[in-house]
C-alpha cells in the first residue's frame, strides 16, 4: 500500500483489495503537499474532487469547479504522491454536453493532470460516453446515488435510494454503467441496503460516500474529518482538530512577530563590514 512499501497502487491493487474483502480508505485532495503526507498515512487512493470549489476556492457549490483548475490541482496531487492512485473529478459541463468534448477532457485528466482515473456523476442514460471512454483506454469511476452537480435540479443536496423504486434504478444505473466498462463505482448518500445490492450485484470495487459498511472503500472530504470545516455531512464527523493546531499555531506566531521574539537571524554580511554603507 502507498507509504508503506516501493510499489505504486494501481487499479489491479484495488481490484485485489475488493476481491479479497480488504477494505480501503480514500480521501480528498487537492495539493502536493496534503498529498504526501495522505500517502505517507499509507492511504492507496485520493480523489481531486470537485469540492476544490469549496474547500480551495471558497464558494458555495461544486458546480463552481473550474475544468483547468482541477486539471492542475490532479498533477500536483499526483506529483505529491506519486505511488498513489489519484482519481481526477470531472466538474460541472466538462462531459455532459457532448461526448467527444467528454472523452477528450477525460484524456486530459490522464495526460495533464496524470491521473489514474476519472470519476463522472453519472447515472444509466450515460452508458454510451462510458463505453466510448472505455474504448479510448480511459479508466472511469461511475458516480452514482447523489449527484451534487445536480443539487440545482433537485433542490438541494439529499440522500438517494430511500424508496423501493428509486433504490432499483440506483442498482440497475450500478450494473449498467458496470456493463458499459466502468472500472469502478462511488455511491453516495444512500441507506446502506442500496450500496449492499450495488457490491453484491457488481464485480468492481464499489467506494462508498455515506453508503453504509458494504463498500469495499469508503471516502470522505480530508477536510470534514480533521475538523477544518465548520459543518461536516453526517458520515465525516471530525476526528482530528487540526483547526484548532492551526489557529494555536497563528496565534504563536503573532505573538512572537509583536514581541519581535524570531531567534538569532539567519544571514550575516559576506565581508567584515557591519554596515551596508
Amino acid at each position: 500500500m502507498a507509504g508503506n512499501d516501493a510499489t505504486p497502487v494501481t487499479l489491479r491493487t484495488l481490484q485485489r483489495f475488493a476481491a479479497r474483502s480488504e477494505r480501503f480508505a480514500c480521501l480528498t485532495a487537492y495539493d502536493a503537499t496534503t498529498a504526501r503526507h495522505l500517502e505517507r498515512a499509507g492511504i492507496p487512493l485520493l480523489l481531486v474532487g470537485d469540492t476544490a470549489a469549496e474547500m480551495v476556492l471558497g464558494l458555495t457549490g461544486t458546480i463552481h469547479a473550474p475544468l483547468e483548475l482541477l486539471l492542475m490541482l490532479t498533477a500536483a496531487v499526483k506529483r505529491g504522491a506519486p505511488k498513489t492512485f489519484v482519481m481526477g473529478d470531472m466538474p460541472f459541463m466538462s462531459y455532459q454536453c457532448d461526448e467527444a468534448e467528454g472523452i477528450r477532457n477525460a484524456g486530459r485528466f490522464l495526460t495533464e493532470g496524470t491521473a489514474d482515473a476519472v470519476k463522472l456523476e453519472v447515472d444509466g442514460t450515460f452508458t454510451g460516453l462510458i463505453s466510448q471512454m472505455n474504448r479510448a483506454g480511459i479508466p472511469v469511476c461511475a458516480h452514482v446515488g447523489s449527484r451534487p452537480q445536480r443539487a440545482k435540479h433537485d433542490g438541494g443536496y439529499r440522500a438517494a435510494g430511500r424508496t423501493k423504486a428509486e433504490a432499483a434504478r440506483i442498482v440497475e444505473d450500478a450494473m449498467r454503467l458496470e456493463d458499459a466498462g466502468a472500472c469502478l463505482l462511488l455511491v453516495e448518500a444512500t441507506p446502506a441496503e442500496v450500496s449492499e445490492e450495488i457490491v453484491r450485484r457488481t464485480s468492481v470495487p464499489v467506494i462508498g460516500c455515506g453508503a453504509g459498511p458494504a463498500c469495499h472503500g469508503q471516502i470522505v472530504v480530508t477536510q470534514d474529518i480533521f475538523g477544518l470545516t465548520d459543518w461536516q455531512p453526517s458520515f465525516a464527523k471530525p476526528i482530528a482538530d487540526i483547526a484548532s493546531a492551526v489557529q494555536a499555531a497563528a496565534l504563536r506566531w503573532k505573538t512572537m512577530v509583536a514581541a519581535a521574539e524570531l531567534g538569532e537571524h539567519p544571514y550575516s554580511m559576506l565581508d567584515e563590514s557591519s554596515s551596508v554603507s
